[in-house]
């Protein structure tokens, strides 16, 4: 089997001393830990000049999309580390899907306003990678065997000239608003409230989204963003007309290494004090909150069916429940789903059988999705999707895209939800979706 290439520059702890240097480039792309800030995660991956950019187009259906990524996976070729090399990409796929993604899969209607256009997915197949290992302290760039000769010292040259991790500023034209008044968010809640009194479902989540004109560099704002709020599934891309999406997500969606399978969904959240009593108090009552620990384990059991279709019959197992995660402005609560791939599946396969995350629909799954669709005015773009990187071993890891940021067309959204239950109160609700963005809308307004 070829091998990959790989050449050791300098360790550098900040992503943005390397990402500077391409981030004008097309197809670049950041995957970036929040390391040291963040307490999980462990690499950096970047890259830029794709060899294909692959989009779902207009009539594709999810299968036929997802099996030209294998088709794109298989023309790169399959390839090894080097012996005693421990990192988690040798060539592949890089980008996102974004939530709308899954009524490719589902086959759901759109009754949502698509007033962002932007492609239900996109993934560049890339050659190359510097990765950055915090726990070793490695930068190293991974060639994939077929990249030419040529295309490796050009890429080694160009990360040897300094680069300037600053960028133009960036700057809102107005604070960030709310598209729905507090009374349209409640009648929402209320419709939600009679499907589950109904039976049609037993837990939905309830999105709204924040906007605000803009101008700018957005790679200014990203960075003022990864310092108020680093998270160990944050990303960076640019995309082809000057967008860019900017993703600020603690939340774990699926990671695959040897056919080892981990999906961490959070569900259950309380904010951060500053007096550290009261936010130790805090995090004691998120653990014990019954009904935080009842909406948590609905996700855990719809993830296990999710997993159940792609795993080993009797692999899919829960070794962590109602753990605490803690952030600069918010407490989680996490738990952990695990499996084994069987046999003749692959990541793919998994995407097909899962996506999107269940910790962000609701349950059952394509009921919520459909009451989702019917009560949120707009599509949900790329919240609540994934960013993700597929390799050519069938290594992967990806995100469910929550605190994330899209830039398009002179305005800037983010979005805030969370999941309504029977005993759910609007008013709590709506408070909730604020404060979770309420970090990401402050630094902004700040800049």
């Amino acid at each position: 089997m070829s091998i990959c290439f790989v050449h050791p520059l300098p360790y550098r702890p900040d992503p943005a001393a390397w990402f500077s240097t391409v981030r004008h480039a097309p197809g670049a792309i950041l995957l970036d830990s929040a390391k040291p800030a963040a307490e999980r995660g462990r690499f950096d991956i970047l890259s830029a000049w794709p060899l294909a950019v692959l989009r779902a187009e207009p009539e594709e259906n999810g299968e036929a999309f997802l099996q030209r990524l294998r088709v794109a996976l298989a023309r790169l070729g399959e390839a090894q580390l080097p012996d005693g090399l421990d990192l988690p990409f040798a060539g592949g796929l890089i980008g996102y899907l974004s939530y709308d993604f899954g009524r490719r899969l589902e086959h759901l209607p759109s009754l949502a306003a698509d007033d962002l256009h932007l492609p239900d997915a996109h993934l560049g197949l890339y050659g190359w990678a510097l990765i950055s290992d915090h726990q070793r302290e490695t930068s190293q760039l991974v060639f994939h065997p077929t990249l030419e000769a040529d295309e490796r010292l050009r890429l080694l040259e160009l990360f040897q000239q300094p680069a300037d991790p600053r960028g133009a500023p960036f700057k809102l034209g107005a604070p960030m608003r709310p598209d729905l008044s507090p009374e349209q968010y409640r009648l929402a809640f209320e419709r939600i409230q009679a499907y589950i009194a109904a039976g049609d479902c037993y837990q939905v989540n309830q999105t709204q989204r924040f906007r605000a004109p803009c101008h700018g560099d957005p790679w200014t704002a990203y960075r003022a963003l990864r310092e108020a709020c680093p998270t160990p599934f944050s990303g960076y891309l640019s995309l082809e007309d000057g967008s860019a999406i900017l993703s600020l997500s603690p939340e774990r969606f699926i990671q695959v290494h040897d056919h080892q399978v981990e999906t961490r969904p959070i569900k259950g959240t309380r904010l951060r004090d500053r007096d550290p009593e009261r936010d130790a108090a805090n995090g004691r009552e998120l653990l014990a909150s019954v009904k935080d620990r009842a909406e948590n384990l609905m996700i855990v059991d719809l993830l296990r069916n999710d997993l159940g279709r792609t795993c080993r019959i009797g692999s899919v197992r829960v070794p962590e429940l109602f753990a605490l995660e803690s952030y600069p402005n918010v407490h989680h609560m996490v738990s952990a789903v695990v499996g084994e791939l069987a046999e003749g599946k692959d990541c793919l396969d998994l995407i097909a059988g899962s996506f999107p995350g269940g910790s962000i629909t609701g349950a059952p799954k394509i009921r919520s999705m459909q009451i989702i669709d019917e009560l949120e005015p707009t599509r949900r773009a790329l919240y609540c999707g994934s960013l993700l990187y597929l390799d050519v071993r069938g290594h992967m890891d990806s995100s469910i895209a929550i605190r994330s940021l899209l830039v398009k067309d002179g305005q800037v959204s983010c979005w805030g939800g969370g999941a309504i239950v029977a005993d759910s109160r609007w008013e709590d609700e709506y408070a909730e979706s604020v404060f979770k963005v309420q970090v990401l809308m402050d630094t902004l307004i700040q800049l």
